[in-house]
């Protein structure tokens, strides 16, 4: 079993550490393959986006289960942005269950590499959760609960990005890291 970096009274994960060019510890091992959840906040996706997410979820069927879940934005229609977040936050963890391993996508988490979300995976694997979920916020990021909730905080890029983006950085960087944990190539 790998050992999991975490703070014991948190209980917060903390994604491995390293260089460019480092080597994922699991590659060429056997991972155990956790189902993956995407929970997406914002607004309606444009058609070439859903295309592409469908082409990498069809790509990912070789190694995992992947469902994305939308969540539209404001879906109270509230007036202020606090009441928007807290709206968003609640129907994002009605979609978490208590055995999930959340990953949240901020701005402000911390920057991994493509051998570091590798990592991410098979570690998250040797934790006992029953599924993996990834969850990107909307245009003014996740509430509370969620920040609590969630095991690991990361960031795709040190840019700021919209939900649409980010979900195709996190559906690309989710079969790389496959390919990398199966010990096939990839372009660094």
């Amino acid at each position: 079993m790998a050992i999991i970096s975490a703070c014991a009274s948190t209980g917060r994960y903390t994604p491995p550490s390293g260089g460019e060019g480092r080597l994922c510890k699991y590659t060429g091992q056997s991972v155990r393959a956790l189902p993956i959840r995407i929970i997406t906040v914002g607004k309606k996706r444009s058609a070439g986006v859903q295309l592409l997410v469908e082409e990498y979820t069809n790509k990912l069927k070789n190694y995992c289960s992947l469902h994305d879940f939308h969540i539209r934005s404001n879906p109270r229609n509230a007036r202020d942005e606090k009441a928007q977040v807290d709206d968003e936050d609640k129907a994002v963890m009605n979609l978490i269950r208590s055995d999930d391993w959340v990953v949240m996508l901020d701005e402000r988490g911390r920057n991994i590499g493509s051998e570091q979300m590798a990592e991410l995976i098979g570690d998250a694997g040797n934790t006992g959760a029953s599924r993996l979920s990834f969850c990107i916020g909307g245009p003014y990021g996740h509430g509370q609960q969620i920040r609590k909730r969630a095991n690991v905080s990361i960031r795709l890029s040190s840019m700021v990005l919209n939900h649409q983006i980010a979900l195709l950085v996190l559906v690309e960087q989710l079969y790389r890291s496959w390919t990398i944990l199966k010990g096939q190539n990839y372009h660094h």
